[in-house]
């Protein structure tokens, strides 16, 4: 199934939080194997299977907004490397995923709202994520999710409060490799899996320009999007910034048969860290 509309979101509760995720294609549903007995070697040879729930499988797909942000990067990095929240100066909140098979963040719920059906699927987890920027492009977040409980119809029928907020735009986002910047970037994806250890790569999507092109090893990267409160104001008032750790080039899928521009991906494994700091507060000064 797909759901796609400002009529469906999803509401995630956590020990702490409850937030809406406005306008967000998900693909949730009950996880369903077979219990399969074999023929017997004599016999009619009929093999006989039994459904069996599996829990919840799927995944949730959002744009980022000012407002998700902390969490959903939260639920996303996991609690590996001990999230912490800093208010002395302004509204920091910055996580860490590291390449080991550590636990994820604490169970979370979800209320799925389609049109008045809500179901609830109880103690999820994040099993994966993909992070896609692209310039004139809304930033997007996908969430794989798992648990264990199938899925049950949601008894309440109180009203959930729904915030739009400011998404982030590829437009306003920022690259800087080995303390370089690079205009030529015009987009990424990262993608994590989580399952029986961390593994995570990189596709960084640029125009190729004449002289040294970006390095096949890249010792650090960081990647900054920002929301501007107002075009004639001097300060940002949301940003996140992601830092990725030694990034080493497995394959260039560049097509240089063009007779335009010539762009392509590249395609990098991230072998150290990575982390996610989101400012809230609008301290974050323009350069």
């Amino acid at each position: 199934m797909k759901v796609n509309g400002f009529d469906c979101s999803i509401v995630i509760k956590t020990t702490h939080r409850e937030i809406d995720v406005p306008y967000s294609d998900e693909t949730l549903r009950e996880a369903v194997s077979l219990l399969e007995e074999e023929a017997a070697i004599e016999g009619d040879g009929v093999c006989k299977a039994i459904r069996k729930n599996d829990g919840v499988t799927g995944c949730v797909i959002t744009p980022l907004t000012i407002g998700t942000a902390p969490l959903l990067l939260y639920l996303a990095m996991g609690t590996a490397g001990n999230p912490v929240y800093i208010s002395e100066t302004r509204d920091l909140y910055k996580y860490q995923l590291n390449l080991l098979p550590l636990e994820d963040t604490d169970l979370f719920d979800l209320i799925q709202d389609r049109g008045g059906e809500r179901w609830l699927f109880e103690s999820c987890r994040i099993k994966g994520f993909e992070l896609r920027i692209m310039r004139e492009e809304a930033i997007k977040l996908r969430l794989d999710v798992c648990g264990e409980h199938s899925p049950a119809v949601y008894p309440y029928t109180d009203t959930f409060e729904r915030k739009g907020g400011e998404r982030f735009s590829g437009d306003s986002v920022t690259y800087r490799i080995n303390g370089k910047e690079y205009k030529n970037v015009y987009g990424v994806t990262l993608s994590s899996k989580k399952e029986g250890g961390t593994k995570t790569e990189l596709w960084i999507k640029r125009a190729l320009e004449v002289g040294p092109d970006i390095p096949e090893l890249i010792e650090e990267m960081t990647i900054t999007a920002q929301l501007l409160k107002d075009k004639y104001e001097y300060r940002y008032y949301g940003t996140f910034r992601i830092t990725l750790k030694r990034l080493v080039l497995t394959s260039d899928e560049t097509n240089i048969n063009s007779t335009d521009t010539v762009i392509g991906p590249l395609r990098y494994y991230v072998t150290d860290t990575v982390s996610a700091e989101v400012f809230t507060s609008g301290l974050e000064v323009i350069q």
